[in-house]
């Protein structure tokens, strides 16, 4: 078992975002971790419809925010060793990733997930 404890760099999956922390409490069932760096933008869309457009929300799924605290469960949790890049130039990186994944898919999901990207990009001020 990992030796995480509080204080401990980690990377969590958080919904279907995945973000390099650090650990300030230990609860029972979960780490709180406090964002350093985005590793993948989050999903967008209907997390119980995947790839479905035609469904009642279709949800625009912002990416953790620096600093941002939030719970994550302990088994979504692994240490970190590496290099912690700067907050925004890993928000400007893991939404080009996504991007690029979806501009290869001719989906309407796709299409509809792009949409929402370059609405949060702006927001973002990348």
């Amino acid at each position: 078992m990992e030796d995480i404890q509080l204080g401990s760099t980690v990377t969590g999956i958080y919904k279907t975002g995945k973000y390099i922390g650090e650990i300030t409490d230990i609860r029972p069932m979960h780490y709180l971790i406090r964002v350093k760096a985005v590793l993948k933008h989050p999903q967008q869309g209907d997390l119980h419809a995947p790839k479905e457009v035609d469904v009642p929300l279709f949800h625009e799924r912002r990416a953790l925010a620096f600093r941002e605290q939030t719970n994550i469960p302990k088994n979504m949790v692994k240490l970190y060793e590496g290099e912690i890049i700067d907050y925004k130039e890993s928000l400007k990186i893991s939404l080009e990733n996504a991007k690029e994944t979806l501009e290869n898919d001719s989906s309407t999901w796709a299409k509809k997930c792009l949409e929402n990207l370059a609405v949060l990009e702006k927001e973002y001020k990348l």
